[in-house]
């Protein structure tokens, strides 16, 4: 049993992240509870901003370089995973072709001009954003950091209870028949519903931030099952830039106007 869990999580953090792990085989009994060590992944995201935070505040670095570092950590402990399926949903769906012409740009290995134009912007939107995110203290890092946790809970619950996937396999469609759905499912909902928790009953942003969550994962389930026929793990990444950037802009939108309204 104990083995199991450590083996669960060393394949989980294999797959999903840049950190180096023991090579260990796949196989259906380390693969059944992996969206439940997925959101591990958030938790060491949230731990190496926190540290570059305190790195900005010691050394004085100016606001633009603790920005960037937000941004990056995440990118380079996850070696870009997600933001790759991002960049293929965006060139898909400006394609607007039907759900057979999309999932063929999916599985494209170039990368169109759209593509190319979106994810600059969502360089320069996000680098913009994690500069304006206000100087934090002790919750104010709990909320900043449970937004990279919430985001690959709600990753994974969409896709343990999606009945709707597309035609074409991919990595998500072997995840997805290895789980124990049952299990992780109302794991995950539990998680879900105590992050959400512990969001609002933080000062400040938390109610927005955990809003923000659930409003992307309702489009994020809407918007593959009609733009793709179904999900996949192309949109499953697409939702974590997604998540991610909506939760930082609510607390962006929070603190620089809701606080002058309210």
């Amino acid at each position: 049993m104990i083995r199991t869990f450590f083996e669960t999580i060393a394949v989980t953090f294999s797959i999903f992240s840049s950190i180096p792990m023991p090579m260990i085989k796949w196989d259906e009994r380390n693969m059944r509870y992996m969206f439940l060590a997925f959101p591990l992944i958030g938790a060491v995201i949230g731990a190496g901003c926190f540290l570059w935070d305190k790195l900005c505040i010691w050394a004085a670095f100016p606001g633009i370089l603790r920005g960037a570092g937000f941004l990056l950590i995440p990118l380079l402990l996850t070696g870009g995973i997600h933001l790759d399926g991002y960049v293929d949903v965006c060139d898909a769906l400006a394609s607007h072709g039907d759900h057979k012409k999309k999932q063929e740009i999916l599985h494209d290995p170039h990368i169109g001009a759209f593509a190319a134009i979106r994810t600059g912007a969502y360089f320069v939107l996000m680098l913009a954003v994690c500069t304006a995110l206000p100087q934090m203290e002790k919750k104010g890092y709990v909320t900043f950091g449970l937004i990279f946790v919430l985001s690959r809970v709600l990753s994974g619950l969409v896709a343990v209870i999606s009945r709707d996937y597309t035609e074409t396999e991919d990595l998500l469609h072997l995840f997805a028949g290895y789980a124990n759905k049952k299990v992780c499912a109302v794991i995950l909902i539990i998680a879900d519903l105590a992050i959400v928790f512990a969001l609002c009953m933080m000062d400040g942003p938390g109610y927005f931030v955990a809003v923000a969550a659930q409003l992307v994962a309702i489009y994020y389930h809407y918007m593959s099952k009609r733009q793709f026929g179904g999900i996949s793990g192309d949109q499953a990444g697409w939702f974590l830039v997604q998540a991610e950037k909506w939760m930082m802009i609510a607390i962006v939108v929070y603190h620089y106007i809701l606080m002058r309204l309210l």
